[in-house]
């Protein structure tokens, strides 16, 4: 009698690989400004500064170039805090003491990239196909 295989076959990529998947998706159109605040000195400050690391990556600043993207560092020993200033509606907050990095844009693409709506493809007809139908005729 053998035991059933229950999982998968190939491991996951990671967390590394997760957050990348997740920073393909993001899109900072309805971003107006996005201000990181954090304590260098207390200990759960590395989240906002990946955060800030990741969020400056060229190809996503791209998404919207009119968006500001501001680090505030302060010595007060206070929690790291993530504000996201909308262009519309308000603005959302994230306290980054308990999450992770992969949580806050799990988080950030639920709530604000969502709002893009997703622009039509307009097929137009290639080069190749009309000089091809021009020589038909």
């Amino acid at each position: 009698m053998s035991i059933y295989f229950s999982g998968s076959f190939s491991r996951s990529g990671g967390v590394i690989s997760a957050i990348i998947k997740q920073l393909n998706l993001i899109n900072l159109k309805p971003v107006k400004k996005i201000q990181v605040k954090f304590d260098p000195f207390h200990p759960n400050a590395v989240t906002a500064r990946d955060f800030l690391f990741h969020i400056s990556n060229p190809k996503v600043v791209e998404t919207n170039l009119d968006c500001i993207i501001k680090p505030n560092i302060v010595c007060d020993r206070s929690e790291p805090e993530i504000k996201i200033d909308l262009q519309e509606l308000g603005s959302v907050t994230f306290l980054a003491n308990n999450l992770t990095v992969l949580e806050i844009l799990q988080h950030f693409n639920k709530h604000i990239s969502s709002k893009v709506e997703p622009e039509e493809i307009v097929n137009t007809p290639s080069a190749k196909l009309v000089s091809k139908k021009q020589r038909k005729k």
